[in-house]
């Protein structure tokens, strides 16, 4: 475990020595919201969305924004990487098996992308009065399973990917199309019926509408979640298949 924890600060400090990745993953989603609080319509009530505000929507969807950059950009491109420099290989010869660098990347995810969640719900409630999620047990429950289905596609990329760079490109193409379902370009209230029933079974669509239900006070539908838990269950099981340690 200490050997976990002593990698998980080392890959921590590495991350931050990179200002691009640091902003990408971190500072983007919170100034997204920033730029889409300071339009006045996003603002006003809407008797289409039952009085909701359009900023109220997007708050959980940059909050699963924030969770999608570290799964699609950071940790494929990263893990690729060190397969492609041998590091992973070198690893098997020491105490410190390449499992560990998986725990640690992982971890380091969930905590700097939770950092994430936190600062967007702050900037949503302070400057825009979004609310706050009212259900937060069922929050962090639609949180995590988001969380844990995104890092292992991510890991499903990383594994399939032949270098670190093509990782990064592929990442970064299946980013789009991940938050466009997930209501990034049109909220999923907004969609059309087709659209709609599409986003339901995507990982990110599920998990933006477990987000929005569990903001307002209720549990995620069964739907939802067994649709995040295939998801996981799937990827998983193709990135095990697929996974090389060299």
């Amino acid at each position: 475990m200490s050997a976990l924890f002593r990698l998980t600060a080392t890959e921590t400090r590495l991350f931050f020595r990179e200002p691009m990745s640091v902003g990408f993953a971190l500072a983007f989603p919170p100034v997204l919201l920033v730029i889409f609080g300071a339009i006045p319509s996003f603002r006003e009530p809407d008797a289409d969305l039952g009085g909701l505000r359009i900023i109220d929507l997007y708050a959980p969807i940059v909050v699963a924004m924030g969770i999608t950059m570290f799964a699609m950009t950071g940790l494929p491109q990263q893990f690729a990487t060190y397969r492609e420099k041998g590091i992973l290989r070198r690893m098997r010869t020491t105490p410190v098996k390449p499992t560990a660098m998986l725990g640690a990347q992982l971890l380091m995810c969930t905590v700097l992308s939770v950092v994430t969640m936190l600062v967007v719900l702050a900037v949503g409630r302070l400057a825009f009065d979004v609310a706050l999620p009212r259900a937060i047990p069922a929050y962090l429950v639609a949180y995590l399973l988001s969380a844990l289905a995104m890092f292992v596609i991510g890991l499903l990329v990383a594994s399939l990917a032949p270098s670190g760079k093509s990782a990064g490109a592929a990442g970064t193409v299946l980013l789009f199309p991940i938050m466009f379902f997930a209501g990034l370009w049109l909220p999923r209230e907004a969609m059309n019926d087709v659209l709609r029933t599409i986003s339901d079974f995507t990982p990110l669509g599920a998990g933006v509408q477990s987000l929005q239900d569990a903001t307002a006070g209720k549990w995620p539908s069964p739907l939802h979640l067994a649709v995040i838990l295939g998801w996981t269950i799937v990827a998983g099981g193709l990135a095990a298949r697929y996974f090389r340690w060299e």
